[in-house]
């Protein structure tokens, strides 16, 4: 995995208990692939849903290249995502009961130039789980300075 390039959807964790976490390509543009290596990405108010028998990853923000000319993609597009038949149907079959969806977690490039997204089969949190979260981020933060000291 590439670590230079790592967008990550820091939301996703705090909105979601994610319980499965898979590795899908996207099928993308020329100009889209150039942008995401420029790091402009955003991942923060994706989703993904299945259409026919597809896996589209939605509202999935990839800004215009700034060489493009008019070949220059949408920047909200559907993109499809590329998993096994497999995960697919499992995937399917699990986002059809009650109360869990598929989120983007993250995107990077991988060793060989491929744009791959992070995404997680999750769960919704409740109000007082979302607190819950916030008061284990604190005490981490709280531990860490009495730590350094």
């Amino acid at each position: 995995m590439n670590e230079q390039l790592y967008i990550k959807n820091k939301k996703a964790y705090f909105e979601y208990h994610v319980l499965d976490e898979y590795t899908a390509g996207i099928k993308l543009l020329g100009t889209e692939i150039k942008s995401i290596r420029e790091g402009k990405a955003n991942l923060n108010d994706a989703f993904c849903t299945f259409i026919s028998d597809q896996l589209y990853v939605r509202n999935l923000h990839i800004s215009e290249y700034s060489h493009g000319s008019f070949y220059n993609h949408e920047a909200k597009r559907d993109r499809v995502l590329l998993l096994t038949k497999k995960e697919l149907k499992k995937l399917r079959t699990r986002t059809e009961e009650k109360g869990f969806t598929i989120v983007p977690l993250a995107m990077f490039i991988s060793e060989r130039g491929f744009a791959k997204l992070k995404i997680g089969l999750a769960q919704g949190k409740k109000t007082f789980d979302k607190r819950e979260t916030m008061k284990e981020r604190d005490n981490k933060i709280e531990l860490s300075r009495v730590m350094k000291r």
